[in-house]
């Protein structure tokens, strides 16, 4: 049996829903496809579908056996564009995952203008605000945003952002600017609940860390409604930096307390290491890794972002 190419004809089977529309994108006849999946659940010695009259369904083996399989696939397309050398022309499907806000303003364009430069070069992308575990979920490269800790990750260090609170001129003329995080107490918060820390917003003051409560009436699960509202004028909110930074360079947001901004947040490009690494992988790695170290919301330099006076 060939089993890589057991492997590649189970995984389209599972991609595509069905044997016969495997068979159309192989350009195998349905016996064909039907006597490779069997003969490789021969193999396993368990079943990889389900199979009704109207529908093919993956088992739990099925399921796990199905992630394993991409992984093998990957790992042998990457193996042969490595023989072929480092200067082949990148190929193939590339997974990406990123913070929600930043994969919209930061990734998106990017991939688009990568993939312009790059026709043979597909692309996935999963954005989520949660650490994705590449393995597991099959994904070439990851952005993370803050400290990392020690693993088998290759890390490339591509700017910092900071944990900023911001409001609306409107809001600042008519509540006040505070002048000291304590000063919070008397106004009104938008809190969002995918930044970590809760009620407790931390500070530093004088090279020393500090927290202060942070209660607020209106608590937002997503970055963007914390930042309409905000908008809007309604009151102060705590977000990163590059998620504001269009609305602080046109006015319609202000920094606040910036003299009392914890250290900056690294933000890294991250993917795995002992594999092979593919061409697609490293020409995405540095093309990316250009364009956002030349982005100035993700660079320690303050020029977007006003001072506390009023």
């Amino acid at each position: 049996m060939d089993r890589f190419h057991a492997i590649q004809t189970f995984v389209k089977v599972a991609e595509s829903g069905g044997f016969a529309a495997a068979a159309r994108e192989l350009a195998m006849s349905p016996p064909a496809v039907t006597r490779a999946v069997a003969t490789l659940e021969e193999h396993l010695g368990t079943r990889l579908f389900v199979r009704t009259t109207r529908s093919v369904r993956l088992t739990e083996a099925g399921s796990r056996f199905l992630q394993d399989g991409k992984r093998i696939l990957s790992f042998l397309e990457e193996a042969e564009e490595a023989a072929i050398g480092s200067h082949a022309a990148p190929t193939g499907e590339l997974r990406v995952t990123a913070p929600v806000l930043f994969g919209r303003m930061f990734v998106t364009p990017i991939l688009g203008d990568f993939l312009d430069h790059y026709p043979m070069v597909s692309c996935q992308t999963l954005f989520l605000d949660r650490v994705v575990n590449l393995m597991d979920e099959g994904i070439d490269i990851a952005i993370r945003i803050g400290e990392l800790p020690d693993s088998s990750l290759i890390v490339l260090r591509v700017g910092t952002i900071h944990r900023t609170l911001c409001a609306a001129p409107a809001y600042i003329k008519e509540h006040g600017l505070p002048q000291h995080p304590r000063d919070l107490a008397s106004h009104r918060l938008i809190q969002s609940l995918a930044m970590a820390g809760g009620n407790e917003w931390s500070f530093q003051e004088n090279g020393k860390p500090f927290s202060i409560k942070a209660p607020s009436r209106i608590r937002m699960n997503t970055n963007d409604a914390v930042i309409e509202l905000a908008l809007r004028g309604w009151g102060i909110s705590r977000l990163l930096s590059y998620q504001i930074a269009p609305y602080i360079a046109d006015g319609r947001l202000q920094a606040v307390l910036t003299d009392f901004e914890l250290p900056p947040m690294p933000i890294h490009i991250v993917h795995q290491e002992g594999r092979m690494v593919s061409a697609k992988v490293r020409a995405f790695v540095n093309f990316m890794a250009e364009r956002l170290r030349a982005d100035a919301a993700l660079l320690r330099a303050s020029a977007y972002r006003p001072t506390n006076s009023a």
